[in-house]
């Protein structure tokens, strides 16, 4: 059996300071025995960082359109340094996960569930909730831009965009019995449908708001569509996308007061189908119905979707 050589703390190295522990952040080139020193800029997050685009570059590893299928030359050290049997995780070296954990991917981390998770978990942390306004009742989210399928698209630090239901839409047509979310890696484009929901054998689909490729989905709104009726913009966001063009994505988006107005002719447009009695109860500053369709079944599943999210009914 192979021994790993433990890595030498260089003098002077950047450190970070985790709860109470101090700890240094070398390189996973560093760890593989590549470089004698270099400490982590970018999270470890490798798939941007330039200094490993660069050093795969000179080391013939290739940055071509095929480079998810290219194995690391990082991985080719880690296998030599360490036996089959006792390979740490490579989250495991840095300290990324501070648990022992063993490596049984054989360092094929593009395919393994451990690896997903965690770049799922840096993705998905939104710790405050948005502050929000209200538009004829509705909420409407700060920082949100609005597309006319009622869905929202947040942008977030390095561009990504996070994206959710908004708030006219759950109350439109209640709590989603299940959700049907694109797979990680799709492709979402600009108004066409991105993904599906249904309720009580009716079903849905949403437009997206942006074109782009699926990053990131949030699990547990996805297990529980209850969360995304109950807090749509912040516990209960859909997925993070990857936009092809941050700024392209914003034209023919709602945003600021443009959104509130929006939402107010929305709503306006449903009193309308509604009927006077209810258009008289909004007169009066009554909140909005929490679930439209499950209240007044007889203003129609199909004709709701056909007129707020501009799709056809899908029979599930």
């Amino acid at each position: 059996m192979k021994t790993a050589n433990k890595a030498k703390t260089v003098p002077g190295a950047r450190k970070t300071v985790k709860g109470f522990q101090v700890v240094d952040e070398p390189c996973i080139w560093m760890k593989a025995g590549v470089v004698n020193y270099r400490n982590c800029d970018n999270h470890y997050d490798c798939n941007t960082c330039a200094f490993d685009k660069a050093l795969r570059r000179a080391m013939g590893a290739g940055l071509g359109s095929d480079t998810r299928d290219l194995a690391p030359q990082w991985v080719a050290h880690l296998r030599q340094q360490y036996d089959g049997a006792s390979r740490p995780c490579r989250h495991a070296l840095t300290g990324r996960v501070q648990a022992p954990k063993i490596c049984t991917m054989n360092y094929e981390c593009y395919h393994c569930t451990f690896d997903q998770m965690l770049d799922e978990m840096d993705l998905a942390e939104d710790g405050r909730a948005p502050v929000v306004r209200s538009a004829s009742g509705y909420r409407v989210a700060d920082g949100c831009y609005y597309h006319m399928g009622h869905s929202w698209v947040r942008f977030e630090h390095g561009g990504r965009a996070r994206i959710g239901f908004d708030d006219f839409l759950v109350r439109l047509f209640g709590p989603a019995g299940e959700l049907e979310l694109p797979p990680l890696g799709a492709r979402l484009v600009r108004d066409d449908v991105g993904w599906r929901f249904e309720r009580d054998r009716h079903g849905a689909a949403v437009l997206s708001p942006i074109t782009g490729t699926v990053l990131c989905l949030n699990h547990r709104a996805q297990t529980h569509p209850e969360i995304a009726h109950e807090d749509p913009y912040h516990t209960g966001w859909l997925m993070i996308v990857e936009p092809d063009s941050p700024k392209r994505s914003l034209k023919r988006l709602f945003y600021g007061e443009e959104s509130v107005r929006w939402i107010e002719q929305e709503s306006e447009k449903l009193l309308g189908m509604m009927g006077p009695e209810y258009e008289k109860l909004a007169a009066t500053g009554a909140e909005p119905i929490g679930d439209v369709f499950g209240n007044i079944p007889e203003i129609g599943w199909d004709r709701l979707v056909e007129t707020f999210l501009h799709t056809v009914h899908l029979i599930p």
